[in-house]
C-alpha cells in the first residue's frame, strides 16, 4: 500500500504527467481519493519553487550544448510560447490566466510549464506559486471527478 502512495507522489512530480496521471493511478489501484488528491498535490507543487528559481537558467545554459541543446531549446520555446499566450490572454489578469492554464488538465499545461512561463514573464515567485497552487487544486478536482467516472487523461481507465 505504501508503495502505491510513493508512486502517486513520484508520478505527480513528473513533467507532462503530473497529477493528471497520478490521481487516476491512485484511484485505479484502490487508494482513497482524498489521500491520493493530497499526495498528488504535494508532489506536483514540490518542484514549483525549484523550477521558478533555476529551470530557466539551466535551460538557457544548456540550449547550445551538443547533446541536450535541442531538448533544452524546445523547453525554452514552450515556456516562452506559454508565457506569451498567458500575457496576451491575461493582460492585467495574469494571475488568473496562469491559474486556469495550470488548472485545465490538457497536454502541455500544468505546474511545470506554468511555472516556467511565469519565470520567463518575471511574475514573481510568490504570485506564480499561488497561481500554480490554485491551478493544481483545480486540476486535482477535475481529475478526481473524472477518475471516479472512470476517465483518465490518457483515455478510459482499465
Amino acid at each position: 500500500m505504501l508503495k502505491k502512495y510513493i508512486i502517486v507522489f513520484l508520478v505527480s512530480m513528473v513533467p507532462l504527467i503530473e497529477l493528471r496521471g497520478a490521481i487516476p493511478y491512485g484511484v485505479m489501484f484502490g487508494l482513497p481519493l482524498w489521500q491520493t488528491f493530497l499526495i498528488a498535490i504535494v508532489g506536483n507543487m514540490l518542484p514549483v519553487p525549484i523550477i521558478y528559481l533555476f529551470a530557466r537558467k539551466v535551460l538557457v545554459w544548456g540550449a547550445n550544448k551538443p547533446v541536450i541543446g535541442k531538448f533544452f531549446t524546445f523547453c525554452l520555446e514552450k515556456g516562452q510560447r506559454g508565457g506569451e499566450k498567458l500575457q496576451a490572454r491575461g493582460g492585467r489578469g495574469l494571475f488568473w490566466a496562469l491559474l486556469l492554464f495550470v488548472g485545465i488538465p490538457l497536454p502541455g499545461t500544468g505546474a511545470w510549464t506554468g511555472t516556467l512561463a511565469a519565470s520567463i514573464l518575471n511574475m514573481g515567485l510568490k504570485r506564480s506559486a499561488l497561481a500554480c497552487m490554485g491551478g493544481v487544486l483545480l486540476a486535482g478536482c477535475i481529475m478526481g471527478v473524472l477518475s471516479l467516472l472512470g476517465v483518465s487523461a490518457f483515455g478510459v481507465l482499465g
